[in-house]
């Protein structure tokens, strides 16, 4: 399978309506300082690279980036830890974007050869394949039908207000599962898609990583 480059996911997430989180892809370590500073800290850099999948194996993300400096030596950390491990990947440079509070879902697609595509939602990051708590639904998959895929994980209750934290914005979780299932069956040259995680709070969701498999 090929993955899309950042470019070509960022087009199509974009003529969705998907909602990306600010980013950029910087060439350069001044681009990323100016991006930095023009957003604010902290921000998170990763590696950018339509052969690297899995970036956190190859500490390819860096989070925590506080300030200029710190920004300098992760840029070179990044590039150094990836020639090291992946030394013949072609890399487009570094993408950097605001680290953003909240928690922490994944909504996802794989086209069954039988089925067609089949949407999944679960909680995100690391709860994915920990907990494998996650619900499915073969497109199309309308927005009563997304509220049931939400509502159907055991960790639902992580979603809602609970400890002094405010419920997420549900609506804005339903819009992104009912465009990606939109997107998957006009998009039938995409195999896979994975939005992991996407950070949501009580006012919005924003994607903060993809990946698209061809």
């Amino acid at each position: 399978m090929k993955a899309l480059t950042f470019s070509e996911t960022k087009k199509i997430l974009s003529e969705y309506d998907i909602p990306l989180c600010q980013m950029v892809l910087a060439k350069t370590k001044k681009e990323a300082i100016v991006f930095a500073e023009k957003i604010g800290y902290p921000v998170v850099l990763k590696i950018s690279s339509p052969e690297i999948l899995h970036k956190t194996e190859i500490k390819g993300i860096k989070i925590n980036i506080f300030d200029k400096k710190t920004l300098e030596k992760t840029w070179d950390k990044i590039l150094l830890e990836v020639k090291k491990k992946k030394p013949s990947a072609g890399i487009e440079g570094i993408l950097i974007q605001k680290q953003l509070k909240g928690r922490e879902i994944v909504i996802g697609m794989k086209r069954n050869q039988k089925f067609g595509p089949v949407l999944m939602f679960g909680l995100g990051g690391i709860f994915t394949e920990v907990l494998e708590d996650v619900a499915f639904k073969i497109a199309p998959v309308s927005e009563s039908d997304a509220i049931k895929m939400i509502k159907e994980i055991k960790g639902y209750k992580v979603l809602t207000a609970f400890r002094g934290q405010k419920q997420v914005n549900l609506k804005a979780i339903v819009k992104i599962i009912v465009s990606l299932s939109k997107l998957s069956l006009e998009k039938e040259e995409i195999k896979e898609i994975d939005l992991n995680p996407i950070i949501v709070d009580e006012k919005k969701a924003l994607i903060v990583d993809t990946c698209f498999l061809l």
